[in-house]
């Protein structure tokens, strides 16, 4: 059983920063080879959730929104089986409930699943609050 466990979250001001962690367990035989799919998302009130970022650990591959890039790093501890999301100026816009999402998919899938949301194993969600 895959489960995922989220944390990092909290409230800055304008400009500040925050580092997500998202401690996976269950899934250790995908872990030796990277050949699966990690995700953050994030849902503010009243809007639909939408895709943060992704990465594929067994290719390096890694993916960000638009609104996000150059301010957010994801990344993930083999060792550790954590993934994280390195969040540095940080903008009220980016207040929303923030979740970690996993699937076992190819390379190919993964931006796939990054726009259907349709990945099997997601964690609980940590809330960050960004105020002006």
């Amino acid at each position: 059983q895959v489960q995922l466990v989220a944390s990092g979250g909290g409230s800055v001001q304008t400009g500040g920063s925050l580092r997500l962690s998202c401690a996976a367990s269950g899934y250790t035989y995908l872990s030796r080879s990277g050949s699966y799919c990690m995700v953050w998302f994030r849902q503010a009130p009243g809007k639909e959730r939408e895709g943060v970022a992704y990465i594929y650990p067994g290719r390096g591959t890694t993916y960000y929104t638009d609104s996000v890039r150059g301010r957010f790093t994801i990344s993930h501890d083999n060792a550790k089986n954590t993934l994280y999301l390195q969040m540095n100026n940080l903008k009220p816009e980016d207040t929303a409930m923030y979740y970690c999402a996993a699937d076992d998919t190819t390379p190919w899938q993964c931006p796939v699943v990054f726009g259907t949301k349709k990945l099997r194993y997601w964690g609980q969600g940590t809330q960050v609050t960004v105020s002006s």
